[in-house]
């Protein structure tokens, strides 16, 4: 079959390898119908991401047909439609158990290279190293679904894949950083970041009761989606300071609860942000922290930090005084995507949202090296391509 490899930094290809075939009678085999690239694709396209190996098939956000299931398969059977949490789940550890998938004890084989610098090991992730399990990912025509009683939920017909699509890492994750603001009403929420889970994590907010959300980026087409799609107050972080802007729209409060939607490559600003481009490029620093830091300052007193976007290791300039004396809350994680899809489908089958709106390209699976520099460069309005096998 064909499949998109990573060989190196800014290096996919495609790749012709083997099918899938069930390993464990708990597997499913998935024909993918359609996938895209998520941010977080691009800090592995990037190089960022440690334990990457030359051949290995990448992508995370998927959705397609049941083509063959293992015989310990209860809940799927060949031609089933579904969409495939981006994070493996056993469903049967303590973790599992009580919703947090992503913190599986089960699903990551390569647990034990997390260890030095996580402490513990966390779930797999589809396409997204040997430090998350080292499984094969969904840009192919076919993939392995492990525990695929767990990670692969049924969706109707009738819906076209575009609307489903983002429910399989995106929009859930947008809809967790929501969910970990605890939001009440009355609540000002501020969000970094306007690309396709930033979006979500705005509409989410508003799903969840706040009375304002603010998307700060500086990307025009993006900040223009948050205002129609998410109905967000856009601040081009490159006109204005948004600290500023923030303290002026809030009363000189702040705002009660702050996103990051960006992550490891987040782009600073003047000497900061030649610093950290700086440190990261020989590697004296895996992630760039500009929006952490910014979060932690603009935020309200006794106020909320949902960090949603990825990191991969070390940052340092971090202002923790003003985090402490604040009394700020941090809460983050990889997304529960087994929490939280169910809901989602219901919500889009019922008409409710309409997800698709993040996509502003379809291109064929073959074109995912073009697809990648539109995407991490901004270039023709690109904000989210949608991936044909």
């Amino acid at each position: 079959m064909k499949a998109i490899c990573w060989h190196g930094a800014k290096d996919v290809r495609v790749d012709t390898v083997p099918e899938p075939k069930i390993l464990n009678p708990r597997d499913a085999i998935l024909k993918v119908t359609s996938t895209t690239i998520c941010g977080s694709d691009l800090h592995i396209y990037s190089g960022y991401i440690p334990s990457m190996q030359k051949g290995d098939i990448i992508g995370h956000e998927f959705m397609g047909e049941i083509v063959e299931v293992g015989s310990q398969v209860q809940r799927l059977k060949p031609g089933d439609r579904v969409v495939v949490s981006s994070i493996i789940g056993c469903g049967q550890c303590a973790y599992c158990q009580t919703h947090r998938w992503s913190l599986c004890d089960n699903s990551n084989p390569n647990g034990g290279l997390q260890e030095p610098l996580f402490g513990f090991g966390t779930a797999g992730i589809f396409g997204y190293s040997h430090l998350f399990g080292g499984y094969a990912g969904a840009f192919a025509e076919y993939v392995r679904i492990p525990f695929a009683d767990y990670g692969a939920i049924k969706v109707p017909d009738g819906i076209p894949d575009e609307k489903l699509l983002p429910i399989s890492d995106a929009f859930p994750t947008g809809y967790m950083g929501a969910d970990l603001c605890d939001i009440k009403p009355g609540d000002i929420v501020a969000v970094w970041g306007a690309g396709p889970v930033g979006q979500f994590a705005m509409l989410s907010a508003y799903m969840l009761g706040a009375e304002r959300v603010i998307a700060i980026d500086r990307v025009p087409e993006r900040l223009q989606l948050a205002k129609t799609f998410a109905k967000a107050e856009p601040i081009n972080y490159e006109e204005v300071d948004p600290g500023e802007v923030l303290k002026e729209i809030t009363g000189g409060r702040g705002p009660d609860a702050c996103i990051d939607a960006v992550g490891l490559e987040a782009h600073g600003m003047g000497l900061e942000g030649f610093y950290d481009e700086a440190k990261q490029t020989v590697r004296l620093e895996t992630d760039r922290p500009h929006v952490l830091r910014q979060m932690i300052v603009a935020a309200s007193k006794g106020g909320t930090l949902s960090i949603m976007g990825v990191y991969s290791g070390f940052v340092d300039k971090i202002p923790m005084g003003a985090a402490m004396n604040k009394g700020l809350t941090f809460r983050m994680g990889q997304m529960y995507g087994q929490k939280y899809i169910p809901m989602l489908v219901d919500r889009v089958a019922n008409g409710e949202v309409d997800p698709s709106k993040v996509f502003t390209h379809t291109m064929p699976l073959e074109e995912t090296k073009q697809a990648f520099e539109l995407f991490k460069h901004k270039r023709d309005n690109c904000i989210k391509v949608l991936l044909k096998p």
